[in-house]
Order: structure tokens, then C-alpha cells, then sequence
């Protein structure tokens, strides 16, 4: 198997048969994505793509969270992005089937990521946010596109405009999750399990055929981040910063 595990860290990643499980391990920073986090599962992703003995690939966190989203800490101090956007690239374009068991909060690229995964499960009490605008940044991952298509457009403006944060159970009736279940975990694995069961070369090529407008999800994509990139060099996203650290409101 192509897929090499990765037992400890921040990110692990664990191959059980037919299934690889990436679990977020920073339940002390509520799984707050890194840098080296993001090398980590871009590999794992192009490494499952390239082998057909690979079912489907798993993402879950350990811990209270799925994912706090990007340490911003990182994305402050000017951190180079080109995992990030590699990682992106990876999850809207691999042709293995990805599911996602939702076991806590879920914020900017904890949702954003759930928008390209085929299975999603959700634990009812867990909670999904995508902050951009409040950060004085922009979404993506294509959730620009993406997202309303699952919603809907008032409920996508809710959540990207207005920042409004929806629990599972939401998350389950808006169509952004397959179920809101507990323990969710349970659910997940099986869904994994029904996938390994199946003609791998089938499943893949059925989900490339769901997913047949990939040049358009890449495109938003692509715009997205240069958007991003000149938002996390501007002063609203400074000040954002700024009035965290002084814990004060922001001025705008």
C-alpha cells in the first residue's frame, strides 16, 4: 500500500485493511491545523489516490474538536501557504472516496473540507463556523461555490456573511450532513466499511462522474486564495489580530 502511517503527531494517520484513517491530534490547540499538519494529509490524500487498494480515507479529530481550523498564529507570521493550497488541491480532485466523523467544533477549514468529503456524519451537539468575514478574510476551498449548492443561498450567506454558527442537527437538515448521530465515529466506520466492500475501480469512477465539474470548484478555488492572500496582507485582518492579542474590540 502506498499509504505510509503515521503513528504519532500532530496529525496520525492509521491504515486499517482497505481503510486510512487521518485522525487531527492537537486537542490542546482544539486540533488547530498547521503547516506540517497540512504536508501530512496532502500526502496521505495523493498517496490513496494512487492506490486502488485504498477504499476511502477517514478524517476525524481526537478530542473535544474535529478541527479549530487554521492556527492563525501561523497565517500571522506571513507562513508560506503552498501546503495549504496543495492540500485543497488533493481534496477537490482525488477520486477516492473521503468521509468525515464530526465529533466537536468545526470551524473555517473544519467546514470547508466537509464540502469535498462524500460521507459526512456529524455528532448533533458538534458545532461548524466558517469566521472568514469576522476575521476580515475571504472563504475557500470553494465553499463560495460549494456551499450554497448544499444550502442554499440564504443559509450560505448566514454562514459566510453573517458568520453564523449551526450544530449538527442543522448541519443534518440543511443537507450539509449525511446524519447527525452519536457516537459518531460508529457511523462513519461503517459507512467505510460498505465502501471497502464494493469494486474499487467502480466506486472511483462513479464519484469522478458525481464530481465532473472539478475545473470549475478548481477555478473558485484559485480565486479564492489570491483573494485570501490579499486579505491576510490588509489591515482589517491586522486589526482582527491586533484587537485578539490586546482582547479588545476591533475598530474598522
Amino acid at each position: 500500500m502506498n499509504v505510509q502511517p503515521v503513528p504519532s503527531g500532530d496529525v496520525t494517520v492509521e491504515v486499517d485493511g482497505r481503510i486510512v484513517v487521518v485522525t487531527f491530534n492537537r486537542p490542546e490547540k482544539r486540533n488547530a491545523i498547521t503547516q506540517d499538519m497540512y504536508r501530512t494529509m496532502a500526502d496521505t490524500l495523493e498517496a490513496a489516490d494512487a492506490d486502488l487498494g485504498v477504499a476511502t480515507v477517514l478524517f476525524t479529530g481526537h478530542g473535544e474538536a474535529f478541527t479549530a481550523g487554521n492556527d492563525l498564529q501561523d497565517f500571522a507570521s506571513g507562513a508560506n501557504l503552498d501546503q495549504v493550497a496543495r492540500f485543497l488541491q488533493a481534496i477537490a480532485t482525488v477520486n477516492v472516496p473521503l468521509i468525515a466523523a464530526v465529533n466537536g467544533v468545526a470551524v473555517g477549514v473544519g467546514l470547508t473540507m466537509l464540502l469535498h468529503c462524500d460521507f459526512v456524519y456529524v455528532e448533533p451537539s458538534a458545532v461548524l463556523a466558517a469566521p472568514f468575514v469576522a476575521l476580515g478574510l475571504v472563504p475557500e476551498a470553494a465553499s463560495s461555490l460549494l456551499l450554497p449548492r448544499f444550502v442554499g443561498e440564504r443559509h450560505a450567506s448566514e454562514i459566510l456573511l453573517a458568520g453564523r454558527k449551526i450544530n449538527g442537527n442543522e448541519a443534518a437538515d440543511w443537507g450539509l450532513a449525511n446524519a447527525a448521530v452519536s457516537p459518531v465515529l460508529v457511523a462513519a466506520r461503517e459507512a467505510a466499511e460498505a465502501l471497502a466492500a464494493q469494486p474499487p475501480q467502480a466506486v472511483r469512477t462513479t464519484k469522478a462522474l458525481l464530481h465532473s465539474d472539478e475545473l470549475t470548484i478548481t477555478g473558485r478555488m484559485a480565486e479564492e486564495m489570491n483573494r485570501f492572500l490579499e486579505a491576510l496582507g490588509a489591515a482589517e485582518f491586522a486589526e482582527v489580530m491586533a484587537a485578539r492579542t490586546e482582547k479588545r474590540p476591533p475598530a474598522f
